[in-house]
């Protein structure tokens, strides 16, 4: 069996890069896809759906010192089920519910232009890296 998701959305916040005790780097990223139609009522609707993805090696590396907020991605991958509901992450902050859905990296393209990003020069990045049991995480 296998599971694979792709999404193109844009940085929410700044990437946030760690360590794991192993010395291992591991980069966290809100992503945010966006889809827009028409309702029934025939008004247009803007729907947001928001993914943490975890990002780990040379890749995570990569994504915390070329990426920003704003920074648009392709992300390859497969979702991670919050282990206590099995499905996405459910949180609350200041009384309202809200949703994300995790997400281990294997691949991460840069989509931003070179104007987006202070004219510094993207790295050809997307390799897929390992991916350490989730226990690893410092965090």
């Amino acid at each position: 069996m296998y599971q694979t998701i792709i999404l193109i959305g844009n940085l929410g916040k700044d990437p946030e890069m760690r360590f794991t005790p192993s010395g291992q780097p591991v980069t966290t990223l809100s992503v945010a896809t966006n889809r827009r139609y028409n309702g029934t009522n025939g008004q247009p609707v803007k729907e947001t759906t928001w993914f943490r993805i975890t990002v780990w090696g040379k890749q995570a590396e990569a994504c915390n010192e070329f990426l920003h907020k704003g920074s648009k991605v392709l992300v390859e991958g497969r979702l991670t089920p919050d282990p206590e509901t099995g499905g996405p992450h459910i949180w609350e902050n200041n009384g309202k519910v809200g949703a994300s859905f995790e997400v281990t990296a294997s691949t991460v393209r840069f989509l931003s232009g070179r104007e987006d990003q202070d004219d510094q020069e993207l790295p050809a990045y997307g390799q897929p890296g390992a991916n350490p049991d989730a226990s690893d995480i410092p965090f």
